[in-house]
């Protein structure tokens, strides 16, 4: 492929108006797969922290995945449709369709960079069009059955750089490469990246990055309303 221009974006509160891993976990209490009590008071909680900038993404993503492994993987891979069709599908907006268009459209290469897991995210990024997800990765069996832990480190922070530069070697590639660099953000949490890219956009941002992106100067893009 070639092209000179990278455009990567956040996929929760940037591409979608939710956060898919917490939905996620709503939607287990609500189908009764979890124990109601205490997964909605772990899920609050740590949706809490990842709002205040406390969250650990190991904690969360050990908590995440081992809730998973309790279940067979064809009864994850149904549930997860339903998740799409109720949750995920009503929530994807125009605005992110067109933002992301404007830049497949002109042929760049265009990766979502997420620190939610695949397992919830690979059909996301493929209802919004998108080919290349970077994401945290479950470790599964040779049959695909989750098995609770984590390949490699958090797609969060710092690691979005690590799991970027990564994928961009599997292609003989680096960010060296482009001449252009965007990335698309809602989050303080994502700064590392955002610093790291020739074109940081703060979308939808919390009010730690907006303040951070206004001192800097760095454009900010209100997607959704909601």
């Amino acid at each position: 492929m070639k092209t000179d221009t990278l455009a990567l974006f956040d996929l929760d509160n940037t591409l979608l108006p939710i956060d898919s891993d917490y939905e996620w976990g709503e939607f287990m209490v609500r189908i009764g797969a979890v124990d109601k009590a205490f997964y909605e008071k772990r899920n609050a909680e740590f949706f809490e922290q990842y709002q205040s900038g406390t969250l650990d993404p190991a904690e969360f993503l050990a908590f995440v995945l081992g809730t998973l492994a309790k279940f067979p993987r064809a009864q994850l891979n149904r549930w997860r449709q339903q998740f799409m069709d109720e949750v995920i599908h009503p929530a994807i907006r125009p605005a992110a369709r067109n933002l992301l268009k404007k830049h497949q459209d002109n042929n760049d290469l265009v990766a979502i960079v997420t620190a939610t897991n695949r397992f919830i995210t690979e059909p996301i990024a493929h209802a919004l069009g998108v080919e290349h997800l970077i994401a945290a990765l479950p470790e599964e069996t040779p049959d695909g059955e989750i098995t609770g832990k984590l390949v490699g480190i958090p797609t969060s922070g710092s690691g979005k750089i690590t799991h970027t530069e990564n994928w961009l070697r599997a292609m003989n590639l680096s960010f060296d490469s482009f001449r252009d660099i965007y990335f698309y953000s809602d989050s303080d949490r994502d700064l590392p990246l955002l610093s790291r890219v020739n074109h940081p956009v703060a979308v939808n941002p919390n009010s730690r990055l907006k303040a951070y992106a206004e001192k800097q100067g760095w454009p900010l893009l209100q997607l959704f309303d909601d």
